[in-house]
């Protein structure tokens, strides 16, 4: 009954902090929507519409062909002017192919060649992985075109119009039936519903430090309350407020993506049971984390500026901020140690790689225990703070 009441308590205090409630729930769906939209391109590069120029000073049928093979995958070319150097230098080409004199003779031979017959040339500010998957896959339409002049020679049948060197490799991402493919979506809303729901350490402790200050914590513990059932009143509302949290990232991610240009979160194939262990221990950790810091903190700057710093570096090391698959090797294995990474790589085994509970406990576990740990030195904190 005791504790009862107290939750009651926190929920009626929770219910006055509106615009806490509304930054809580806000935040994270805002950061889903302005990072899935800006890194759509980044998961998918938009290789076909991107404008580029062809300047042919080779003029052979082999190198007409090979141009003719870039068009039917990019379309078009604009129509190079006299100063295209410049425009690609500007941006306004993204890139050129040049095909050099000799390119022809060069397909034709029966040797590999020892000098660039294509030039690719890009402007500055392109992005390195669209340059690479450009110049792979004007790699791979010359060798095509030289296998196929070879067959030819060789006096081999011609080749069926379906037929080409690409059918020999499948290349795919395995992670198991039912799993999704990835997406921009797919990675920011696990990552920022990872982050909303430990932030709620700033309505933990600026709440705490409110009740210290007005002497509520004084009344109630000369009642006889005992600390870890203050803590736990605390921690039980914002449980709630987490679970709350991912369901409204979860229909941000299913539903308001798609309408906005994006695309949507897919949960076809979800472990449910898998999905619930993942965010109950995301809540857990972020919840005694929060109770932790609240408990250390004295003033109310302090509670605004601490909790939320700390969240923000626990956010940039753990992959919430920039993909744990694009850092150096030595800020992959930093992230490793970060809460919020074990909370991101268990909602992805789940969201992701279709994983079950099995799959998810090594993470889990790991947040279990730090929320543990967490709770028992708030436990420690609170007892030197409070009367």
């Amino acid at each position: 009954m005791m504790l009862a009441a107290l939750i009651r308590k926190e929920l009626l205090a929770l219910r006055r902090d509106v615009h806490g409630l509304a930054a809580m729930f806000l935040m994270p769906a805002v950061f889903i929507v302005v990072m899935s939209l800006a890194l759509k391109d980044y998961y998918h590069p938009p290789l076909a519409s991107l404008a580029y120029g062809l300047q042919d000073r080779d003029g052979g049928a082999l190198a007409a062909g090979l141009a003719q093979r870039w068009q039917d995958a990019h379309g078009a070319p604009r129509p190079l002017p006299a100063d295209w150097s410049d425009q690609l230098r500007k941006g306004a080409l993204k890139y050129v192919i040049v095909l050099e004199p000799g390119l022809s003779d060069e397909l034709a031979a029966p040797s590999l060649p020892m000098r660039a017959s294509v030039r690719l040339l890009a402007e500055p500010g392109i992005d390195g992985n669209l340059l690479a998957a450009l110049h792979a896959e004007l790699l791979a339409a010359a060798g095509e075109l030289k296998a196929r002049t070879a067959l030819v020679d060789a006096g081999a049948p011609t080749p069926p119009p379906g037929a080409s060197i690409g059918a020999l490799v499948q290349a795919q991402r395995h992670a198991g039936e039912g799993a999704t493919r990835p997406t921009a979506v797919q990675q920011n809303v696990p990552a920022w519903l990872v982050f909303g729901m430990f932030f709620v350490v700033a309505s933990l402790s600026s709440l705490l430090i409110q009740e210290r200050g007005t002497g509520t914590l004084a009344r109630l513990r000369s009642l006889g309350v005992p600390r870890l059932a203050l803590l736990l009143s605390k921690a039980v509302p914002y449980v709630g407020v987490n679970l709350l949290q991912a369901a409204l990232m979860l229909a941000v991610g299913v539903w308001l993506m798609p309408r906005l240009g994006g695309d949507a979160l897919s949960l076809a194939g979800v472990h449910w049971g898998a999905l619930a262990v993942a965010v109950g221990a995301v809540s857990l950790a972020a919840v005694g984390l929060s109770l932790a810091l609240a408990c250390a903190v004295r003033t109310p700057a302090q509670a605004a500026t601490v909790g939320p710093i700390v969240n923000v570096l626990m956010a940039a090391v753990g992959g919430i901020m920039v993909p744990k698959f694009v850092m150096p090797p030595v800020m992959q294995r930093l992230a490793e140690f970060s809460p919020m990474n074990w909370g991101l790589e268990a909602l992805l085994t789940v969201l992701l790689r279709g994983g079950g509970v099995a799959a998810v406990l090594p993470d889990a576990l790991k947040l279990l225990v730090f929320a543990l740990l967490m709770l028992g030195l708030a436990t420690l904190l609170f007892r030197r703070t409070s009367p």
